[in-house]
């Protein structure tokens, strides 16, 4: 591959924008957006060509729930740049050259929030399927992939695939083959026969076999994993429960089908991972380099728990819960499910993922998710929440140290 030296542009040519941390904050904490917005409307205005203005005005519409209006926004932000940049802190830190794709929150690594109180430059360069090359990256210490499993990023991955054969600097998360296989239905498979972990197994199927299923419900054990209701079934390509529903009879699926219009979906079995209190739990848990921190507990008395909905803020014994869980993360939770970690961390084979999990009966770990994109972040109030700063700290920090670990590895910054 040649070289990039006299190809790369320069940090400071690179467009400068606030970025998905401090906005999201803002308004996550109640803050009025009003005068960062008037001002970024005020810079378009005045020069059509201000990428970065663009590309902030995307995060807050996206940010307030106006996903239409924040993809047409993005996309003329790409339209003029391809490559933005974020500066934390002092600025003084590395250089990380973060490659993502265009879509919503939900399509790339959350890596602002990660690194939101370090001082690194976060050098965001987006890329699509038909990306030819990365000869135009910014100069960087340090790269790290961020593009998400989806059905609508799989021809990215696979284009970048192609893309890093011949890649010559330290790199985070470079298997774009590995993500692609975070798929449900391919982490259900690749844990099917690990002894300590359970992953229901997640079938993708057509419109049309539900329908039959509706219609005769003793067809259910067709699908692979099922034997009877109840079933859990969401549309293909959906986050955060958004059309997931638990359906146990054939009537239910029949009038869940008659409100959703998707032509594919995901059908597992329904675990029933309740505590002996009737609550549920669920557990956010980031793997760095195979060590696993904890993120979040949620406790709710809905099988579909959120942590935004599950009460947190209101319960004070469940806070209380979530702050024994996270002191003791290490010498506990951890612990016991150290097999499990190991499993996670060789099957998937990614230097940096997310879990979403709980702790069945019988020891297992309830395995409802494996990513590279959910969010992970620090913005719960300090005042409700104070057990979070130390654990969250730690876990920014050992990704932060992950980065500058990789970075010391070349003493160039060549692609």
């Amino acid at each position: 591959m040649k070289s990039a030296a006299a190809q790369i542009r320069e940090f400071d040519d690179l467009h400068s924008i606030i970025g998905k941390a401090a906005i999201v904050r803002t308004l996550y904490e109640g803050r009025d957006i009003t005068p960062v917005w008037e001002k970024l409307v005020a810079r378009v205005s005045a020069d059509q060509a201000d990428a970065g203005a663009f590309m902030d005005l995307s995060i807050i519409l996206q940010t307030v729930g106006k996903p239409t209006e924040a993809a047409t926004t993005q996309k003329a932000a790409l339209d003029i740049s391809r490559t933005y940049r974020v500066s934390n802190g002092q600025g003084n830190g590395i250089n990380v050259l973060v490659i993502a794709t265009p879509g919503d929150f939900m399509a790339n690594t959350p890596i602002e929030f990660l690194l939101e109180g370090s001082d690194t430059n976060i050098l965001l360069h987006y890329i699509d399927a038909s990306t030819q090359d990365l000869h135009d990256v910014p100069q960087h210490d340090v790269a790290f992939v961020a593009v998400g499993e989806s059905a609508d990023n799989r021809s990215v991955l696979e284009n970048l695939e192609r893309l890093l054969i011949n890649w010559a600097g330290p790199i985070v998360n470079g298997a774009p083959r590995n993500v692609i296989d975070l798929s449900r239905e391919g982490v259900s498979e690749a844990f099917r026969n690990e002894a300590s972990i359970l992953a229901p197994v997640t079938s993708r199927v057509a419109r049309a076999k539900l329908e039959e299923i509706a219609i005769g419900p003793d067809k259910i054990d067709a699908i692979d994993g099922l034997t009877g209701f109840p079933v859990i079934v969401r549309p293909l390509g959906t986050h955060a429960g958004h059309g997931m529903e638990k359906i146990t009879t054939s009537l239910e699926l029949a009038k869940y089908l008659v409100a959703r219009p998707e032509k594919e979906f995901y059908i597992a079995p329904f675990i029933d991972y309740s505590s002996a209190d009737g609550k549920f739990r669920k557990q956010r848990i980031a793997v760095i380099d195979g060590k696993p921190f904890a993120s979040h507990l949620a406790v709710s008395d809905h099988w579909m728990v959120h942590y935004l909905s599950a009460g947190m803020a209101e319960h004070h014994e469940r806070r209380m819960e979530e702050a024994a869980w996270m002191a003791d993360f290490d010498s506990d939770f951890a612990a016991r499910h150290a097999d499990a970690f190991e499993a996670l961390h060789r099957r998937i084979g990614l230097d940096y993922f997310a879990i979403d999990c709980a702790e069945m009966a019988d020891g297992r770990l309830l395995l409802f998710e494996a990513d590279v994109a959910m969010i992970v972040h620090s913005m719960d109030s300090e005042v409700v929440f104070p057990y979070k700063k130390q654990p969250m700290n730690a876990l920014f920090s050992a990704f932060e140290n992950a980065l500058a670990a990789r970075a010391k590895l070349l003493p160039n910054r060549s692609v």
